[in-house]
C-alpha cells in the first residue's frame, strides 16, 4: 500500500483566510500535544486502536443487541447502518477531495504515538466519522442508549488528536460527516418515534394504581418470562398467570370473569385470542409484546413494560378498529392482517418442516415448494370477474411505507381495510417481489389491462367463488374457508391501553 498524498502537487497560492484557519488548527494541535491528561497516555491510544475498522462499534452493537429489547436492537442496527454509510462516504469521496498530509509527530510524546501510523490522507477523520455516525444513529432510535455511547464516541474522536494522527479540524469534519450520515439513514428508514400512531380516539379507561384489577395471561411458549418478571416489579398488585400455549384460551376466559382490565403477553396470535375475549366481555385490553412477532403492539406504540405500566397507572387508552371475516359457519377477527393464497400456503408448509430442520430453513424450503407449484392457490371473483390470484391481503388499517422502511400503520382507527391483490399469471415469485418493492398501486379501472398487483382501501370486501377448504391466514394463524368470504371493519370496537402522546 502506498500513501495517497501526492507531495509533488504544487501548493496553492496564498489565501489569508485559509492560512489563518490552518494556523489556528496547528496551534490547537500543538496545545493538545503539550497537554497531559491523567490516564490518557495509557487509555486513549488503546481506545483509538480498538476503533480500527469499526471493531469497537460492532462490539458495541452486539452488546446492545444482547440486551434483547426491541429498541436496543433497532438502535444497534441503525448505528451500524449509519457507520456503514459514513465509511463509504469517507473512503470514496472524503479522503480524495482534500488531500491533506498527516500532522508532524515531533510535538507528540512517544508514549502516545500509535505503533502503526496511518498512511492515508488526514482530512477528514474516518475514526471520528464512524464514532459520530454510530453514536448519532443509536441516539436517534434510543436517546438513553445514545447517551451511554456518546462519551465513548467523543473519547475516540479526541484520541485521534491526542495520538497525533489528525488535526482538530479533521476530527470536527469527520464527526459532522458521521452525524450527517446518521440523519441520512433516518431519512431512508424512519425511526420508530417518527412512526408512532396518533393517540386517538382517546378512550376512558380505569387507572390501576400498582396494577390492581389487571389480570394478565402470559403465553410461556412465547418466551415471556423476563417481561413477566419486569411487569410484576413495575405493577406489584397485578395478577399474572403464566400458561402453556394450549391453555391460553381457557385462562383468558377465566381471567375475564374477574378482571377490571384483561392483559395479555405474547405474540400476535395470542393477542388475537385475548382481543376476542375482551370484545365478548366488554373489557379494555392491555397488551405487552412477548412473542416473535408483535406487529399490533408495536404499531399501537407499546414496546415494553415501562410504556404499558405508565398507561395503566395513569389511565391512558385509545379505541382501535378490529377486522372481522366470515366464511360459511366460520368467523373470526384480526388485529393485523388477513390473507388468502400464497401466504397461508407458506405458513402451512413452513409448519410442516420447522420442527425437523428449524424455522429459517423451513421458511426457505416452503417458499421454494409453494412458488414452484404449477397451480394457483386461489380463484375468486374480484370486481365482478373470476380470476386466478397468487395472493389477497387485507390489512386492519392502511399500511404506509416511509423511505425504504417496511409498511407500518400510522392510524389504527381509520375505518379502512388495506386490500392488496397479486393477480395470477406466470412467474409468481417475480410478481410477489415486484408487489413488495413497488408498494401499493391503484386498482386498474374497468376495461384497462390488469396490473400484476394492485391495492385499494375499502371498509368491506366480499369474495365469491372461493373454494371450500382454501387456506386462510389471520394474525399468523391458519384455517380453511367454508366457501365465499366476507371481510369487514368493526370501527373503534376495541379499547386498549397505550401512553398518550406528549405525556
Amino acid at each position: 500500500m502506498s500513501p495517497d498524498v501526492d507531495l509533488t502537487v504544487p501548493l496553492p497560492g496564498p489565501h489569508p483566510l485559509r492560512e489563518g484557519f490552518l494556523d489556528l488548527d496547528h496551534r490547537l494541535f500543538a496545545a493538545v500535544a503539550a497537554r497531559h491528561w491523567p490516564g490518557g497516555d495509557r487509555v486513549l491510544p488503546r481506545l483509538s486502536r480498538s476503533a480500527n475498522h469499526g471493531v469497537l462499534w460492532f462490539a458495541a452493537a452486539a452488546a446492545l443487541a444482547a440486551s434483547r429489547t426491541p429498541r436496543a436492537r433497532r438502535a444497534a442496527v441503525r448505528g451500524i447502518a449509519s457507520l456503514g454509510l459514513a465509511s463509504l462516504t469517507i473512503n470514496t469521496v472524503g479522503k480524495r477531495s482534500v488531500r491533506r498530509a498527516r500532522p508532524v509527530l515531533d510535538p507528540v510524546p512517544l508514549v502516545r504515538q500509535l505503533k502503526r501510523q496511518p498512511i492515508t490522507t488526514s482530512f477528514p477523520s474516518g475514526h471520528a466519522a464512524s464514532a459520530a455516525a454510530f453514536a448519532t444513529g443509536v441516539a436517534l432510535e434510543s436517546p438513553a442508549w445514545g447517551a451511554a455511547v456518546a462519551p465513548v464516541a467523543a473519547a475516540v474522536a479526541l484520541s485521534r488528536v491526542y495520538t497525533g494522527v489528525h488535526f482538530p479540524s479533521d476530527v470536527l469534519a469527520g464527526a459532522a460527516l458521521g452525524a450527517g450520515a446518521a440523519f441520512a439513514v433516518r431519512g431512508l428508514v424512519p425511526t420508530r418515534a417518527q412512526l408512532t400512531p396518533p393517540a386517538r380516539p382517546v378512550a376512558e379507561v380505569p387507572a390501576l394504581s400498582g396494577g390492581e384489577g389487571l389480570v394478565m395471561v402470559a403465553n410461556l411458549g412465547s418466551g415471556t418470562s423476563e417481561r413477566v418478571r419486569a411487569l410484576c416489579d413495575a405493577l406489584p398488585l397485578a395478577e399474572v398467570i403464566e400458561a402453556e400455549p394450549a391453555e391460553v384460551p381457557a385462562e383468558l376466559e377465566k381471567a375475564a370473569g374477574r378482571a377490571r382490565v384483561l392483559g395479555v403477553c405474547g405474540g400476535d396470535g395470542t393477542v388475537n385470542a385475548a382481543a376476542g375475549v375482551a370484545l365478548r366481555h366488554g373489557l379494555p385490553l392491555a397488551v405487552l409484546p412477548g412473542g416473535t412477532l408483535n406487529h399490533f403492539a408495536y404499531d399501537l406504540g407499546v414496546e415494553d413494560v415501562r410504556a404499558l405500566s405508565r398507561a395503566l397507572e395513569q389511565g391512558e387508552g385509545v379505541r382501535v378498529d378490529v377486522g372481522r371475516f366470515t366464511s360459511g359457519g366460520l368467523s373470526g377477527i384480526f388485529l393485523n392482517t388477513f390473507s388468502l393464497g400464497v401466504y397461508p400456503e407458506l405458513v402451512r408448509e413452513r409448519e410442516r418442516w420447522s420442527h425437523r430442520i428449524g424455522g429459517w430453513p423451513a421458511g426457505l424450503l416452503a417458499a421454494v415448494r409453494v412458488l414452484r407449484a404449477d397451480r394457483h392457490p386461489l380463484r375468486a371473483e374480484v370486481g365482478g370477474r373470476t380470476r386466478p390470484l397468487w395472493m389477497l391481503f387485507a390489512g386492519n388499517g392502511t399500511y404506509h411505507r416511509m423511505g425504504l422502511a417496511p409498511g407500518r400503520r400510522l392510524d389504527l382507527a381509520d375505518g379502512r381495510l388495506d386490500v392488496r391483490v397479486v393477480h395470477g399469471g406466470s412467474r409468481p415469485a417475480l410478481r410477489l417481489l415486484s408487489a413488495a418493492f413497488a408498494g401499493p398501486l391503484p386498482l386498474p379501472r374497468r376495461g384497462h389491462p390488469h396490473a400484476a398487483h394492485a391495492a385499494v382501501q375499502v371498509p368491506k370486501l366480499r369474495l365469491k367463488g372461493v373454494a371450500p377448504g382454501t387456506l386462510l391466514a389471520y394474525d399468523g394463524e391458519v384455517t380453511e374457508t367454508e366457501g365465499d368470504v366476507t371481510v369487514e371493519k368493526l370501527p373503534e370496537a376495541l379499547t386498549v391501553y397505550r401512553p398518550l402522546s406528549g405525556n
